[in-house]
């Protein structure tokens, strides 16, 4: 990897997560863990993308002094050459008031061929040319001299100085290699490490759904970077109502702004094409509406999905009949379904999981469990015993 220098990145991969976990606060639980089970169907055995077999995710966490709080979050839909081997994907829009950079090859050709990167608005211009750099450096990629970069953002601005432009190419980098299947870190890292939701510090989240049975059982994962507002709703509680915090309220201390944006990334090993990833795409901007988002006139709202089903790759370069076996359109249902509570559970999880942040001259605090859990409890939502870390 000589564009960049494989030292220079495995050593910055290295300062930045020691950083993240030096300024880390006590765990926090994720919805399950305070009975919070959004839906009807069952999540996969970590409840994240990457239950989502092959799928890979890496963050890099950029805290730095008291004004930088950014980063870079990258999704790998398979650890091969991802440009050789392109994905079935698509996009959709919920609204247009933000950056994703290589959507319009995506609706036109219904592939994916590099990594996809979420960072902050700022950053997309530098993250397109890491990415088309990183993705000239794989081997087999001699030849190539066309990259279409896929790279979406949301705005940090509250909690970090975005106008000083601290992401780097390293940093994006770094995310990339540092993709790996397992659990996934969620919260204050990566993209999310300076997002804001609900009034509240939001982040990065993450969970999954499966449907059928063997052999066509199949499972879809979610990924969301949440930074947007309305009125918060936890499993149907209006939470953000009750607590007043949200956009509307007048006496709202400190104020939630209904600004923003959330970028979502779905992934399925369904043999779903263009066509249906885009509708699938659309259930998971659709279930934001679950979690209270007002889809602002300045919020962003977008959704990347991708098919890991090896009958629907494309080989690149490739002229010659491919036979493929889809899943016909009145299969889809469940995947819609899956789709729609993988994304308000992700939702939850970027919460629930985020911590305080204080930074760029302003704290945004982490929402305060304990009346949460309150909440849902008067409700009915979840059991009287109470989580302890």
């Amino acid at each position: 990897m000589p564009r960049f220098g494989i030292r220079a990145v495995l050593f910055l991969a290295t300062v930045l997560a020691g950083a993240s976990l030096l300024l880390a606060q006590a765990p926090r639980p994720r919805a399950r863990d305070l009975g919070i089970a959004p839906g009807v169907l069952q999540p996969g055995p970590l409840n994240a993308i990457t239950d989502v077999a092959g799928v890979r995710v890496g963050h890099t966490t950029v805290v730095d002094g008291a004004t930088i709080r950014t980063g870079v979050t990258a999704v790998l839909p398979h650890g091969g050459n991802l440009f050789q081997d392109k994905v079935a994907g698509a996009v959709f829009v919920g609204n247009a008031f933000g950056k994703l950079a290589g959507s319009t090859q995506v609706e036109e050709l219904g592939t994916i061929e590099t990594p996809i990167v979420l960072t902050n608005t700022l950053a997309v211009g530098v993250a397109v040319d890491a990415v088309a750099a990183w993705t000239l450096a794989q081997a087999g990629n001699a030849d190539v001299r066309s990259v279409n970069a896929l790279v979406g953002e949301t705005n940090d601005g509250g909690l970090n100085d975005i106008r000083g432009q601290h992401v780097t190419r390293a940093h994006v980098v770094a995310a990339i290699m540092a993709a790996r299947e397992g659990a996934v870190d969620e919260g204050s890292v990566g993209a999310g490490t300076g997002t804001q939701c609900f009034g509240w510090k939001g982040g990065i989240g993450t969970a999954s759904r499966t449907v059928g049975e063997a052999p066509a059982r199949y499972t879809v994962g979610v990924l969301v970077q949440s930074n947007f507002g309305g009125v918060l709703s936890i499993d149907g509680v209006p939470v953000g109502k009750i607590l007043k915090r949200h956009a509307f309220a007048p006496a709202a201390d400190p104020p939630a702004t209904a600004d923003g944006s959330c970028m979502i990334v779905v992934a399925t090993d369904a043999p779903i094409d263009a066509r249906d990833l885009k509708r699938l795409a659309a259930r998971a901007v659709f279930g934001l509406a679950r979690t209270g988002s007002s889809f602002s006139n300045g919020s962003g709202d977008f959704a990347i999905a991708f098919s890991t089903a090896p009958a629907l790759r494309t080989r690149h370069g490739s002229r010659e009949p491919q036979a493929r076996t889809i899943l016909p359109p009145e299969g889809v249902s469940p995947l819609f379904e899956a789709a729609l509570e993988a994304t308000e559970e992700a939702v939850y999880n970027s919460l629930f999981r985020a911590s305080t942040t204080t930074a760029n001259g302003r704290t945004v605090d982490a929402i305060p469990l304990d009346r949460i859990q309150a909440l849902l409890r008067d409700y009915g939502r979840i059991p009287k015993k109470e989580y302890r870390p």
